[in-house]
């Protein structure tokens, strides 16, 4: 299996780096977590699936991740969002079906209100809604609050996990829990009960608040957070399956 060659897309000034493979739609879109790129085990073997069983995929990094140019600590949630739609309207004719981990489940909804009828479904794995309220002390979000940056060290990388204050001010324009969301599509809902960083009820208030019928929840009772072994990869291949026509 040969890897979509690396291209790039520029927005605002921006190159942006992606991979597309082209097959049978709606094309699979996913969507890292926070400091994440398309290189991820999800990823990439959500990718190794698509190209087995003739799909269309395509994989990003936002501005400042990855491969795409820019600072990291210049991008904010809403332009990530806007790079993420920019891809799929400049990219993909016809639907998409949007697989968003962690904070990428956040922009997964953002992006899906904006793109509107052209999402044929959304699948969540520990999607991440409006962390930057629950994910934060009340000291953490007063030092946001009067523009400082925090750095704090990761489970995940060697490099520190850092929020800027206009990061966390983005992400207070975007809550979306507690009041309808205006969604009809098809959802999934992957969540680890064993998840340390995101709570697994984040899923249950979630479907709560998604105006589709169509919305079912998996939880993992010992699953992680980033749920990528065997057979949480084998679920999430399942799930995008059963989404897609033919599957």
């Amino acid at each position: 299996m040969t890897d979509p060659e690396l291209r790039f897309s520029t927005r605002a000034g921006t190159r942006l780096a992606y991979r597309h493979r082209t097959g049978a739609g709606p094309t699979i879109v996913f969507l890292p977590g926070y400091m994440s790129d398309m290189l991820g085990g999800k990823a990439t073997a959500l990718d190794t699936w698509a190209a087995e069983t003739g799909r269309a995929m395509l994989r990003l990094d936002y501005a400042g991740c990855g491969e795409s140019d820019g600072e990291f600590r210049d991008q904010t949630l809403d332009s990530w969002r806007d790079d993420v739609v920019h891809l799929v309207e400049e990219l993909i004719d016809g639907p998409v079906l949007l697989v968003g981990s962690s904070m990428g489940g956040w922009l997964m909804l953002l992006a899906a209100l904006a793109l509107k009828d052209r999402v044929a479904g959304i699948v969540g794995i520990a999607a991440a809604p409006d962390f930057t309220g629950w994910g934060f002390t009340d000291e953490k979000r007063a030092v946001l609050a009067a523009g400082e940056t925090l750095e704090e060290p990761s489970d995940y990388s060697d490099e520190p996990y850092v929020t800027t204050s206009a990061f966390w001010l983005s992400g207070e324009r975007s809550r979306l829990l507690g009041r309808p969301i205006a969604l009809t599509c098809p959802v999934r809902l992957l969540h680890g009960q064993a998840d340390p960083d995101v709570p697994w009820d984040i899923s249950l208030d979630l479907a709560d608040a998604l105006e589709a019928d169509d919305v079912r929840i998996t939880l993992i009772k010992d699953g992680d957070h980033r749920l990528s072994r065997e057979e949480d990869i084998a679920l999430l291949v399942r799930t995008v399956s059963d989404l897609l026509p033919n599957g």
